[in-house]
């Protein structure tokens, strides 16, 4: 059975936003002065995609100790610094957008006042205002599927006609857990094997997007 697409859900840092590269490269200079050296790929694959939640867990299951409260205040400058500075709609994602009828939201592992503070600085909000989704109103972020499920349910849309376009290993799991297929974006800092697997095309050109949601797969 062919189900058609009724609803494209969008993550949100590299998909929409060229924000990853900036954000890894804090998380670098954080986890060091935490006491924690990890390598951009070893940060990818650890954290990409995943809540700020999950991320404190890690770092405090590897440290072996709670991080204090607050902890996080004298490091927000660095990221304020680099997306106030540097912060871009991903290449080609606005001229993609500007061609795609499907209807379309976001579900985001952010918080909801990060999303409107990107989104609104890259002048991205109003193209999903009201359909934007965060990992905060779920009890599980991704790989989990709760948020895309949750996005779907809101949206008013069976999962089987939901596409998720992805970039991140822990979101493209995440959409197959949901039911739902994916288009993973390897344009960014996730190589393309980690996207690869079942009812997913991995890609590298925004341009590309609208014509593959013409073209989905069977499910």
């Amino acid at each position: 059975m062919n189900d058609a697409i009724e609803l494209v859900i969008f993550d949100c840092d590299g998909v929409l936003l060229d924000s990853e590269r900036l954000a890894v490269r804090v998380d670098a200079v954080v986890l060091a002065a935490l006491g924690w050296e990890l390598t951009t790929e070893e940060i990818v694959h650890r954290f990409v995609g995943r809540s700020h939640r999950s991320m404190v867990e890690q770092i405090e299951a590897h440290l072996g100790r709670r991080l204090p409260d607050g902890w996080e205040d004298e490091f927000q400058h660095l990221y304020d610094e680099a997306f106030a500075n540097e912060l871009a709609p991903v290449d080609g994602i606005v001229e993609a957008l500007d061609r795609i009828t499907l209807p379309t939201c976001v579900a985001s592992s952010s918080s909801h006042p990060r999303l409107r503070t990107t989104l609104g600085s890259t002048g991205l909000l109003p193209r999903f205002e009201g359909r934007i989704f965060s990992a905060s109103e779920v009890a599980h972020g991704k790989p989990a599927p709760d948020l895309f499920l949750h996005a779907a349910a809101r949206m008013g849309v069976a999962p089987s006609r939901c596409i998720v376009v992805e970039d991140s290993r822990h979101g493209v799991a995440a959409a197959r857990a949901a039911g739902m297929r994916a288009l993973g974006y390897a344009g960014g800092l996730t190589p393309a094997e980690w996207l690869q697997g079942p009812d997913t095309v991995v890609f590298d050109d925004m341009s590309h997007l609208p014509t593959l949601l013409g073209q989905v797969p069977a499910h």
